[in-house]
């Protein structure tokens, strides 16, 4: 069942919606779901639910600021590069102090959350458990931008809109927030490899090899700054291998996680 947080987030109350799955295990690890830059919790769908009855896990899944039934972004609000880092050290950790999450979690993230993944575990090496990351991004790639660019032109003619409003109170708010800022030129440099060396958990990266908003370098770069994390590219798979490939992420991520959590 959706509940909802408050914290206090750009100097307002926000109110994060969000869910438990599996709470009444109250001794299983938790798996903490970081959606994408047009995601929510919502968006997921059954995926979570079907993950964590998998690994035999608790689930944690919520909409961050701006996406969903949380919070819409301000109308003044403007994102500037360093937003996943905001989401990552700032509204995480404010969201697990209000829900009482204090032991090691799991972190999944797809895309901009498998990025808010990456700088959290970064951040707070001693939180973190370990970690899954799908399609995250490390760097800004020329593939990237296009088509981003391309999904204004579906928003602002064809029936984008009208599909994320299903999905988000503003759809406005969710679009718009993600897409100017990886359009804004100052964004072409954003880059956190650095920020990836102080990464301690166990670290599994997954891509589809036909992904349209970034190339295989982006996980290739992963293992490159943290040479114990373990790689898995899907073919015949795009931006979203836990809608293209389901099967395979579920098999591939229980797996890991019990070979790291359950000794």
């Amino acid at each position: 069942m959706t509940a909802f947080a408050d914290i206090d987030w750009c100097g307002r109350p926000v109110r994060i919606e969000y869910a438990w799955l599996g709470a009444e295990q109250a001794d299983a690890p938790l798996l903490v779901f970081l959606h994408e830059g047009l995601g929510s919790l919502a968006m997921w769908k059954d995926f979570p639910a079907q993950l964590c009855r998998a690994a035999g896990m608790r689930g944690l899944v919520f909409s961050r600021p701006g996406y969903g039934r949380s919070t819409p972004r301000a109308g003044d609000e403007v994102w500037a590069p360093d937003f996943m880092h905001r989401q990552a050290y700032e509204v995480l950790p404010a969201l697990f102090a209000q829900l009482g999450v204090d032991a090691p979690a799991w972190l999944f993230g797809h895309s901009d959350g498998g990025s808010i993944a990456l700088l959290y575990a970064a951040r707070f090496p001693e939180r973190v458990a370990g970690l899954v990351v799908l399609a995250p991004h490390v760097f800004v790639e020329d593939v990237t931008v296009a088509n981003i660019g391309k999904t204004r032109e579906a928003y602002e003619t064809g029936d984008l809109r009208a599909g994320l409003a299903r999905y988000h109170d503003d759809p406005d708010s969710a679009f718009w927030g993600w897409n100017r800022i990886w359009l804004d030129p100052a964004f072409r440099s954003w880059n956190i490899e650095g920020e990836l060396q102080h990464i301690r958990s166990p670290l599994l990266a997954i891509q589809g090899v036909d992904d349209a908003y970034g190339t295989l370098a982006q996980i290739r770069s992963v293992q490159w700054v943290v040479p114990s994390s373990v790689l898995l590219e899907l073919p015949q798979c795009g931006h979203s291998p836990h809608r293209d490939q389901a099967e395979q992420v579920i098999a591939a991520t229980s797996a890991f996680i019990h070979r790291h959590d359950r000794g």
